[in-house]
């Protein structure tokens, strides 16, 4: 899969590393709101070895205060534009806005990522058709109720595939995200992290975002600043299942777990002196 300029290898695991410009991120709300700041951070994650930047202009956590179009754009213009013009990284935009993705891709984005996966917004799929970019289609839903979790996710994904099908997106350019931590209980995220490989049939990329997330806090019992082991273990265990990206806000910590369980399971032996 191409990505801006850069081509993403189909077994190999790549990271989104999460530049939110908002105020009210559950994690990092506020710490990138300061240009020179945000470049500063950005230029870490690439010293880390980030393979897509995402930036974000509105919260999505729960009980989040939606935005207009007009502000989110606002938030997204300057990070965008001057993180396209400091660093050779493929960028991805996470809205489910379609004004906010063209305006975006304008700026200088490779990649559209919508929460909503082409369901909130019947123009996205348009957008992302007429600039030919890779999406990034994530599962979710305004509540917990399912039939069969799984059986369920996997209609909602074929759902959103056909949307992109109907405006003529290749196959080639599609990613699926399980949507940890959107319409889904506890137990159901916990259910999805084990069952990863149940969607690897339906023969696209998967992205995984459990970044800090509540599942972890709610496991380990910590808030959000004290997550970073919990991600770490959900990492590796995307590499076990042949996730194909995953999106983090601590670049360096995972892109070590990647690098560690691919040579163990690439069974690189050591001799001992």
């Amino acid at each position: 899969m191409i990505i801006g300029n850069k081509d993403f290898k189909k077994n190999e695991t790549y990271i989104f590393g999460i530049i939110n410009v908002t105020p009210d991120s559950f994690y990092d709300g506020g710490k990138n709101n300061n240009l020179d700041i945000m470049l500063k951070n950005a230029e870490q994650m690439v010293k880390d070895g980030v393979d897509v930047f995402d930036v974000g202009g509105e919260s999505t956590r729960p009980n989040h205060i939606k935005i207009s179009d007009g502000e989110e754009i606002d938030r997204v213009s300057s990070a965008i534009s001057n993180l396209k013009k400091n660093f050779d990284v493929p960028i991805s935009i996470d809205t489910y806005k379609s004004k906010v993705a063209d305006f975006a891709v304008k700026e200088g984005a490779d990649l559209v990522n919508d929460i909503w996966g082409f369901k909130y917004d019947v123009k996205m799929a348009e957008v992302v058709k007429r600039y030919n970019l890779p999406c990034v289609l994530m599962q979710n839903r305004n509540n917990c109720e399912y039939f069969n979790l799984l059986e369920d996710m996997k209609k909602d994904f074929i759902e959103s595939v056909n949307i992109a099908n109907s405006y003529g997106i290749d196959k080639n350019k599609i990613i699926l995200d399980t949507g940890i931590g959107f319409g889904k209980t506890y137990e159901q995220n916990l259910t999805v992290l084990n069952n990863l490989k149940f969607f690897e049939d339906m023969g696209y990329p998967t992205l995984l975002g459990t970044s800090n997330k509540s599942v972890i806090g709610i496991t380990l019992d910590t808030d959000s600043n004290n997550r970073i082991e919990g991600t770490l273990v959900t990492t590796v265990i995307a590499v076990l299942n042949g996730v194909n990206f995953i999106r983090v806000h601590n670049v360096l910590e995972n892109k070590r777990a990647i690098q560690m369980a691919k040579s163990i399971m690439a069974e690189k032996k050591y001799v001992r002196n």
